[in-house]
């Protein structure tokens, strides 16, 4: 055995990676009054599916793509939900010049 091959994560280690990720995303997410706090837990929770992905992609179906695929997919739509979201922050913001999501019951609508 390779010094190199003693380094290498498996499937449990990567896992609970993902868990971490998982979990400290949740956290953030039922933690913070801060919409921008709010995306980055929700970013946290889609570099965890992504991280799933590509670790089962990897020890589970060794020649397929189709965990890159999905986590590529995952890549790109945290990208349009970030873009969107801010374009949402920056509204309210201008509006109640505040980005705390407890006051976002003054809308209407």
């Amino acid at each position: 055995m390779t010094m190199l091959a003693l380094f290498q994560p498996g499937l449990y280690h990567l896992l609970a990676v993902s868990i971490a990720l998982l979990t400290a995303g949740v956290a953030v997410i039922l933690t913070k009054r801060n919409a921008v706090g709010i995306l980055m837990g929700v970013e946290l929770i889609l570099n965890a599916a992504g991280l799933n992905f590509v670790a089962f992609n990897r020890y589970v179906w060794a020649n397929a793509v189709d965990g890159q695929m999905f986590t590529l997919f995952i890549i790109v739509l945290a990208a349009a939900e970030a873009a969107v979201a801010l374009a949402i922050f920056l509204n309210f913001y201008n509006n109640f010049d505040t980005i705390n999501v407890d006051q976002a019951d003054e809308l209407q609508g």
